[in-house]
């Protein structure tokens, strides 16, 4: 086998990766205010935040469900009743990889922790069902200033910051799942990087579920100081089983005067899990937050990352990747609020769907009366593999200032024969060249990532792309 066969030899196992863990907690199916007051408890929180929880899950109990799309997502099938809201491990927290459990560890090192970290990260982290089992920062970064760790542990060790910004980017009224991740939040990432401090290499996280039924909502939350930079890469994965699990997870960053932050989260969700998840960003004078998304897994996927433009010459980059296979539906897209002279922003959107999959770009563009000289540049792209697939751009723009200079592209194609014809007349065969073609079509995206993710997400295309022939 030469190396470039062994590179494409992959077997699905290695996403599939089940554990048989023993839980020290695991609360009965269902969310109730017994329910949030142990895992409070559990936690030893102080009183402001189990009171926090509390009035996040009336408001989880009078909001409805976003069903109000006619082209959207149906999600009639999560049952909300039957998932699990906090699964403890059973292990601490540790800053030493080889104390993490063995069944654990033998997880995230199968796909790729800490081996990346050693090669080129700051700093890395690992959830397992609700809770961190592992977190680390270098010291060159701890020295500078740096926090990084966990939500849990930042709003004991940090309660001031912690509290000022938790939650207020996102608020909990924003929608009933925001509500939700309010009343049930565990774990997750906290970044705090001082002004004018530039973290040169990726600070990363990545959060695994592993029972069946299960909801995992981490949460987190960066904070980007004046003239400061940091990278943050997160990955998600699950194993498949038949009942349905829940991700309600939520993003927060701050991005002050001068700052700069990327954000880049690769989601491969088994096809059981409902993906509904939260990410927006603020960002102030001269700050560029930059977002990279990938999205290959889930049965339903609804997520729209947010970027509010509040100072002048703020800027928001995004570019994103959806594909959907058989029952799968990706429904993703950007938000950008430009509320400030001279704010600019791109949405790059890409979307692969094949077998009777879904596709579609949702996105929003709202240009306040006095976000003067605003510039929006937003193109969607969709490749479709078969005739029962299908693909949707849905953009919206609202604009309230004349001098505004928005442009919108959308284009929806399928390989051609003539494509296959010139590749396979020079030596390959057809699922050679439709593989060429499609990676081809993604490289945006992976030319954007780390190199362990770039790997990895090839991996998930090339997994999507077996017996896509016909």
């Amino acid at each position: 086998m030469t190396q470039e066969q062994e590179f494409w030899n992959i077997e699905s196992d290695y996403f599939e990766h089940k554990v048989s863990q023993k839980y020290e907690l695991q609360t009965p199916p269902g969310l109730t205010e017994e329910v949030i007051r142990q895992i409070s408890k559990d936690k030893n929180e102080p009183q402001w935040m189990l009171d926090f929880r509390l009035k996040c899950f009336e408001l989880f109990k009078q909001l409805p469900m976003p069903n109000n799309w006619p082209d959207g997502p149906d999600l009639k099938d999560l049952d909300l009743t039957s998932i699990s809201y906090y699964i403890k491990p059973g292990t601490k927290t540790e800053s030493d990889w080889e104390k993490v459990p063995p069944e654990i560890k033998k997880t995230f090192e199968r796909l790729g922790i800490p081996e990346a970290e050693r090669r080129s990260l700051a700093g890395a982290g690992a959830q397992f069902e609700s809770e961190v089992v592992y977190h680390n920062l270098k010291k060159q970064w701890e020295d500078l200033g740096v926090i990084f760790t966990d939500c849990d542990v930042a709003l004991k060790e940090h309660p001031e910051l912690f509290k000022k910004y938790f939650m207020k980017c996102v608020p909990p009224t924003l929608h009933k799942f925001a509500a939700l991740h309010g009343a049930c939040w565990s774990g997750g990432t906290f970044i705090m990087v001082p002004k004018g401090v530039k973290v040169d290499l990726p600070l990363q996280a990545y959060f695994r579920m592993n029972v069946a039924a299960g909801g995992q909502f981490e949460h987190t939350l960066i904070i980007v100081d004046e003239g400061a930079e940091v990278s943050y890469v997160e990955g998600c994965s699950s194993p498949s089983y038949m009942t349905g699990s829940l991700h309600a997870g939520c993003v927060e960053i701050f991005v002050h005067k001068g700052a700069r932050g990327r954000y880049t989260s690769m989601e491969n969700w088994s096809r059981n899990v409902f993906n509904l998840n939260t990410k927006r960003a603020i960002v102030e004078d001269d700050g560029l937050i930059e977002w990279i998304n990938g999205n290959a897994g889930s049965h339903i996927t609804m997520l729209y990352p947010c970027s509010i433009l509040k100072g002048k010459n703020a800027r928001s980059d995004f570019l994103g990747i959806a594909v959907a296979s058989k029952g799968q539906y990706q429904d993703t897209g950007a938000k950008v609020y430009h509320l400030a002279p001279n704010t600019t922003s791109t949405i790059r959107s890409k979307s692969i769907s094949k077998d009777g999959g879904i596709t579609t770009y949702r996105g929003l563009v709202k240009i306040a009366k006095n976000a003067t000289n605003a510039k929006v540049h937003v193109q969607c792209d969709a490749l479709m593999l078969d005739n029962q697939s299908k693909s949707n751009t849905v953009p919206y723009m609202d604009v309230d200032n004349k001098t505004a200079e928005v442009g919108h592209e959308a284009t929806v194609a399928k390989i051609g024969d003539e494509q296959l014809f010139y590749l396979m007349s020079r030596g390959l065969s057809e699922e050679e060249a439709r593989k060429m073609i499609v990676l081809g079509f993604v490289e945006p995206i992976t030319k954007a990532l780390p190199i362990e993710y770039a790997v990895e997400f090839n991996k998930l295309i090339e997994l999507e792309m077996e017996n896509a022939l016909g």
